[in-house]
């Protein structure tokens, strides 16, 4: 499905992240993969990930360090010439601000979630606008705590909100150039970056118990869509938030 299509991934923390089963799928679907790493933290935990895909990018990215993103897409530029997809999986707020009341969030904390888990995709689809002078897709992911209130989800509902937002008013912008901007909204599922939320198990075990296909979500289910995405199947599909949550959002 994605035979000769070039793609970068961004947010794989480690084997249990949403990114990485969307990026191993791009991969046994044909695509050459480029990804990253947010720290040398991070970096062990990802970089033998990106190897077993022969990632022919593999770097650093810290979103909120402009000379690491230009260095990021200067290189795809150079390596590869064009990009034809994008993945964006990254989000973080101050677990303060996560934590409290959205009332009494603090300005610099609600700064801060909005540049990294929003604001960083408008730069990448900046970045990337001239990679993809033959069309591409553009990749995000949110949850439905940005479309409803969503218990212990806090300050990200409002982020993702406007991620959604900025998603719509990028593919009226960028779909005259053929470049596609869509959202996915996968349901509860555990990753590293889930256990910040507080009582994330309440969430899972509600969304088991009234979803209509009644069964816990996993990184593969939401992978498959993400491939579509990226795939010229999906070429008149833009400004969308599609859900991968059992069809739970229906019912709320």
């Amino acid at each position: 499905m994605l035979k000769g299509k070039k793609g970068l991934v961004i947010g794989i923390g480690n084997d249990q992240s949403i990114a990485w089963a969307c990026a191993r799928a791009m991969h046994e679907a044909g695509a050459t993969i480029g990804g990253t790493w947010l720290n040398e933290k991070a970096r062990p935990h990802v970089e033998p990930l990106l190897r077993a895909l022969d990632a022919e990018i593999q770097r650093p990215l810290d979103v909120r360090d402009d000379a690491q993103l230009q260095a990021l897409f200067d290189e795809v530029a150079q390596r590869w010439g064009r990009l034809d997809f994008l993945l964006h999986s990254i989000a973080f707020a101050p677990r303060d601000d996560l934590h409290g009341r959205v009332t009494d969030s603090s300005r610099d904390g609600f700064l801060l979630a909005m540049d990294i888990s929003c604001h960083s995709f408008i730069r990448m689809a900046r970045c990337a606008e001239p990679l993809m002078s033959a069309g591409g897709s553009l990749m995000t992911m949110s949850y439905l705590g940005g479309a409803e209130v969503i218990p212990n989800y806090g300050l990200m509902g409002p982020v993702k909100a406007a991620l959604e937002s900025a998603v719509r008013y990028l593919a009226a912008e960028l779909g005259p150039r053929g470049i596609r901007v869509n959202a996915v909204s996968p349901g509860p599922i555990p990753t590293r970056a889930a256990s910040g939320i507080a009582q994330f198990d309440t969430l899972v075990q509600d969304s088991i118990q009234r979803s209509p296909l009644g069964r816990a979500l996993t990184i593969d289910d939401v992978a498959p869509l993400c491939v579509f995405l990226s795939g010229d199947g999906a070429r008149a599909i833009t400004g969308s938030t599609l859900y991968v949550d059992g069809g739970y959002h229906t019912l709320n």
